[in-house]
């Protein structure tokens, strides 16, 4: 059978969905067991978010926070996030920070200049990227493309579980109205909308555990015609 879509020398899974469906933590989880490379677009958003309060660049400015992200020093080193050399990798997961990165990110201008720093983490052997737009936009000729789906309160439960495990204060009701919120906000947005791929492959992972879901994503991905199971692509 031949594959339904050209396999790039360099395969990409993209893992898609909207806020607190697990998607990150899916993400690393198959990268690592496949020894691929891992891409959080929402961590690059996020940094550009704390980098936009730094600088005093409101969210509605729209040119200056393209210029912002333009000049940004940003990296990734052994699973930190550093802005200007410095690791912000817990600053970035706050509340607020995570509010104003949904804010700023339905500019245009700002997704526009976050494309080919995305778009540079494709690596040989392969790249797991998770996001909001990695299968439609990003990654369209990605191998294999997986949209998260999870009910509005299992995911404010989650979230509300990884805010106090870090030692941030976290409130129900609030994580409820601010993930429906955002859910709203991603889902009009007129650039890249919170949508499923035409040929993504939908996983509810409501009444999942974490390695129920990185299982079935490393089984849809191992199922694809083209994909080699002698270590060429990761470790199959």
């Amino acid at each position: 059978m031949k594959p339904t879509r050209p396999f790039h020398q360099t395969p990409v899974i993209t893992i898609d969905g909207p806020t607190a469906s697990g998607k990150g933590t899916v993400a690393a989880l198959v990268a690592a067991h496949l020894g691929f490379h891992l891409l959080d677009s929402g961590a690059l958003y996020r940094l550009s978010a704390l980098a936009s309060v730094r600088y005093g660049i409101a969210p509605e400015d729209a040119h200056g926070l393209a210029k912002l992200v333009d000049d940004l020093h940003i990296t990734f080193r052994e699973g930190l996030a550093q802005l200007d050399g410095v690791d912000v990798s817990t600053e970035i997961r706050a509340e607020e920070i995570g509010k104003r990165a949904s804010a700023i990110a339905v500019h245009p201008a700002v997704r526009a200049a976050l494309v080919a720093r995305q778009r540079a983490f494709r690596k040989p052997p392969g790249l797991v990227a998770d996001g909001r737009d990695m299968g439609t936009v990003i990654f369209p000729d990605a191998a294999l493309k997986v949209f998260l789906t999870a009910s509005v309160e299992a995911r404010a439960a989650r979230r509300h579980k990884q805010l106090i495990q870090k030692g941030f204060s976290a409130n129900m009701d609030d994580l409820l109205r601010d993930l429906r919120e955002r859910d709203e906000r991603d889902s009009t947005r007129a650039a890249a909308p919170l949508k499923p791929a035409a040929d993504a492959r939908l996983l509810d992972t409501s009444a999942l555990s974490i390695d129920q879901a990185v299982g079935e994503v490393v089984q849809w991905y191992r199922a694809l015609p083209g994909v080699q199971h002698d270590g060429a692509h990761g470790k199959q």
